[in-house]
Formats: C-alpha cells, sequence, structure tokens
C-alpha cells in the first residue's frame, strides 16, 4: 500500500485526477471487508483508508506505458510492472510484483522532499495533505502503512512511509517490519516510538 503514494503522484502528474477532493472512486455495490471501501470515495478518502480497488482503477488509468516511464524516470525499486498495470504492487501467490528496499523507498521520498524528482509543486503539496497523520508539539508526521500477507493469508510485513517536520528540518523515513501477524501499524508504531525518543515528534 505504500505504492499508493506515487501512484497518487503520478496520476496527478499525468491528469488523470485534478486534485484531492476529486471523487476517484465509484462504488461498484460490491461489498467488500472493509466498510469504508462500501461508499464513493475522494482521491483523499481512497488514500485514507488505503482503497485497493480506487487506486486499481488510477493505474488502469494512468496506464502501462505511462507508468512505466514514471517509475524509471524516478528509479522506484526494479520497475517490474509485468504483472500487470493493476495488480503490479500487489502481492499474491504465483505473481512477481515490484521490488524495493526499505532503503530505496526513504531515498526517493528524500528526493521527493527536496524536488529533485520531476513532481510539480502542486501535486506534492496534495500529497502532503493526505499523508499528514499526526501533529504534536514538536513535529508533524505524513506517512503511508502497508501490508503484506504469505500465501496463507497470514499478515507477515509491515510497512510505514514518509517523513517527519522538526525544529525546521524534515527527515525521510521508511520502515519495514517482519514477522507473524506484523502489519502497516506495527510499523507505524516503530516509527513514532523512534521519532519520540530522537525529540522529533
Amino acid at each position: 500500500s505504500t505504492f499508493k503514494i506515487w501512484n497518487t503522484l503520478i496520476a496527478i502528474e499525468c491528469g488523470v485526477i485534478s486534485g484531492d477532493e476529486e471523487v476517484v472512486y465509484r462504488w461498484d455495490g460490491k461489498v467488500r471487508d472493509i466498510a469504508d471501501w462500501n461508499r464513493d470515495l475522494s482521491l483523499k478518502e481512497a488514500f485514507q483508508v488505503s482503497c485497493v480497488p480506487a487506486f486499481q482503477d488510477l493505474a488502469r488509468a494512468i496506464g502501462p506505458e505511462r507508468m512505466k516511464f514514471w517509475l524509471d524516470t524516478i528509479s522506484y525499486g526494479d520497475g517490474d510492472t509485468s504483472s500487470g498495470a493493476d495488480v503490479f504492487w500487489l502481492p499474491a501467490p504465483g505473481r512477481k510484483t515490484l521490488r524495493i528496499t526499505p532503503r530505496d523507498q526513504a531515498q526517493r521520498m528524500c528526493e521527493l522532499l527536496t524536488a529533485k524528482l520531476p513532481f510539480s509543486e502542486r501535486s506534492r503539496a496534495a500529497l502532503g495533505d493526505m499523508m499528514r497523520a499526526r501533529t504534536t508539539p514538536r513535529g508533524a508526521l505524513y506517512g503511508k502503512t502497508g501490508s503484506g500477507a504469505d500465501a496463507s493469508g497470514r499478515y507477515v510485513l509491515g510497512w510505514y512511509v514518509g517523513y517527519v517536520e522538526s525544529g525546521g528540518a524534515t527527515y525521510a523515513f521508511a520502515c519495514a517490519l517482519k514477522g507473524s501477524g506484523v502489519m502497516g501499524k506495527d510499523a507505524r508504531a516503530a516509527v513514532e516510538t523512534a521519532l519520540t525518543e530522537l525529540g522529533l515528534l
């Protein structure tokens, strides 16, 4: 789900969507396990509830050629989109999936924040609004969680990718935790603990 960061930016840059308040997901009437997915959603709402079908719709609208162009342009992971334009970042048994390391995730975020990637200020501002997760007297946290499951459907991987603004500086981060039952919320908790101990949050 951390790929939603980049799916969002690419969609805005390609003109597929105009802003975070635009409705990007028209519910198809199919009832899904996550209740928040069972309604129409704006881009901001879809991002915050991590609505997979909404971002699959965006990826299809972007198209495989433009998606591949952007992943190559920003050097995102191994850039492998061969499994399909609307599933290449979604792990599934037998499916070859886009891969990226935590270090690369943090590096891409750093490059985004320092305007070293070719995304407009408008796109970056819209993303920041969607990613804002927590504000304290010491700083502001921005992030996106992600969770991965094994072939049996058991969660075994938790991601949290983003940045923190504190004391006039901005710090990018990426955290990936592995273990039985581990999810994105666990990675976020680990990051928040670390940032608090560092005095940044």
